[in-house]
């Protein structure tokens, strides 16, 4: 079975019991027209990355007040956003369930996050790292396969990246001074690898 999944990743061809987590064929003709939709949902990400890590920042030195928890809540909603965004340009593709997997694990981050902020920054830290572990993981997988089209070897980084910090999150969690600049700084390189992205779907975008 191990092998299988490895040949398939080396492929870009996953076998049918995976092809219903997967989003997007890259044989797919719709292709072509979803490259410029995708980047520019790439280039949106990145201004809200930095937007965001710069008010984290900002407002959480002293602790998690009402502007802090509104932030951490409002992270993941806006990916569920972008997800949406994304399902609904990808819809000519063979399928986009990972997106709506993606939608589910963000809204379920979301209300996770928003009932760890009542308990501080360390119930926020946990929820975080688990939530970047298995978007990550998702996000790893859709760009395997999105791979053909350009511009998804940084997605591909940024999920793998997503998972170890996911991990570095929840063990700092204990810490003895736990705080929320490494999220800050997550987004800020998860925004960078989308920007990249957008820069190398620039040549899909105009369909060459």
């Amino acid at each position: 079975m191990l092998r299988e999944i490895e040949r398939s990743v080396l492929s870009g061809r996953f076998p049918a019991a995976f092809e219903g987590i997967l989003v997007t064929s890259v044989d797919s003709p719709a292709v072509g027209g979803f490259a410029p939709a995708l980047r520019r949902l790439y280039f949106v990400r990145f201004a809200f990355a930095i937007v965001w890590a710069v008010l984290v920042f900002l407002t959480t030195k002293s602790g998690l007040g009402p502007a802090g928890i509104v932030l951490v809540v409002v992270y993941p909603l806006f990916d569920v956003g972008s997800a949406i965004v994304d399902a609904r340009s990808a819809k000519g593709s063979k399928s986009v369930r990972g997106l709506y997997v993606n939608m589910a694990i963000s809204l379920l981050a979301t209300i996770g996050i928003g009932v760890a902020a009542a308990s501080g920054i360390p119930a926020v830290l946990r929820v975080w790292g688990a939530w970047a572990i298995v978007a990550g993981l998702v996000q790893l997988i859709v760009a395997l396969v999105r791979r053909r089209m350009g511009g998804q070897w940084p997605m591909i980084l940024s999920g793998g990246i997503s998972v170890l910090a996911g991990a570095n999150f929840i063990l700092g969690a204990s810490g003895a001074k736990p705080s929320l600049t490494n999220v800050a700084g997550y987004a800020v390189l998860g925004g960078i690898f989308f920007l990249v992205s957008a820069i190398r779907l620039g040549r899909a975008a105009k369909g060459k």
